[in-house]
């Protein structure tokens, strides 16, 4: 069967991230530059190979001091490591439209296997005879786990940040037209 390339859409793509502030309320950041494809055995999904990166130096959490000290040395390191990257082991159908999504994620130098929750949101075509297809993703990764150790603890001994962070990504890839 022929290797099918889809590449994501960013224009029609959002990728996410929430992480608990002083335990009591959520900061939601995202990733303004990010770029991504999958190969498939045909138009099947199942045991895709998935490839995906972000910039660091776009995270943007609608704060600005705050996104400088996130691309700072005391946490991602930005200049030191300009990406986060995954790629997938495996891409396993466990039922109706949901998939487990297993990789590899590097943040920050550090290399580690995360398991995603995926759920297909199905495929069509646009305007253009391009073949589209949509997927939410969802998961959790300790911070920690990747070197992001920076902490801060008020005076009144509440952290400043969580370990904890949620990760979410909707995703629209696109397969060109056939010629």
């Amino acid at each position: 069967m022929a290797t099918t390339k889809w590449a994501l859409d960013p224009t029609h793509s959002e990728v996410q991230f929430k992480v608990k502030h002083l335990v009591i309320s959520t900061v939601t950041g995202s990733f303004k530059k990010f770029e991504g494809e999958a190969e498939t055995d045909g138009d099947s999904f199942e045991n895709a190979h998935v490839r995906f990166s972000a910039d660091i130096s776009s995270i943007d959490t609608n704060q600005e001091q705050r996104d400088e000290h996130l691309k700072s040395a005391e946490f991602f390191d930005a200049a030191t490591y300009p990406q986060l990257t995954f790629v997938s082991t495996s891409f396993e159908k466990t039922g109706g439209s949901d998939y487990k999504l297993t990789g590899d994620l590097t943040i920050h130098g550090v290399t580690k296997p995360v398991t995603f929750d995926v759920e297909y949101g199905g495929s069509a075509g646009d305007f253009y005879g391009n073949t589209k297809a949509g997927f939410e993703v969802t998961g959790k990764i300790n911070r920690k786990d990747f070197g992001l150790t920076w902490n801060g603890v008020t005076e009144a001994g509440s952290i400043v940040v969580s370990e904890d962070v949620k990760l979410m990504a909707s995703l629209q890839f696109s397969k060109p037209a056939q010629a």
